[in-house]
């Protein structure tokens, strides 16, 4: 585990549950939560304020959602690693973050095993 432990990330999800369950999974996996969001439209700040490797953003958000942050992160920082967090019937969605340039995605809902799968894929 000592690998990760150095490895930061901000969750982006307007439901406090989920947030909650990414937040102790990825601390419980070694993984530093640096900060969260309630919000796609205050991850551009978060990131420039505390430059993780890598974001957890859900994609259905009220005031901006997953698909516009990926696209305000990225003009920011175009190596930003963004992990889509998205319900099942979403598939739609998803394939429209990958193009506005997400890293990877995930279906809730998720095992553990599975989240940390797809963040070791994309860190590595």
């Amino acid at each position: 585990m000592n690998s990760v432990n150095e490895k930061t990330v901000i969750i982006v999800d307007d439901t406090g549950f989920m947030r909650k369950k990414l937040k102790k999974v990825l601390e419980q996996s070694g993984y530093r939560v640096v900060h969260e969001c309630e919000d796609g439209s205050e991850i551009v700040d978060a990131y420039q304020k505390h430059h993780p490797d890598f974001v957890t953003m859900d994609i259905v958000m009220p005031k901006m959602d997953g698909i516009t942050a990926v696209k305000s992160l990225l003009e920011v920082d175009e190596n930003a690693k963004v992990i889509m967090v998205s319900s099942l019937g979403l598939e739609n969605k998803v394939m429209e973050a990958a193009r506005a340039g997400a890293s990877s995605f995930i279906l809730k809902p998720f095992s553990p095993e599975e989240l940390i799968a797809v963040i070791e894929s994309v860190l590595n």
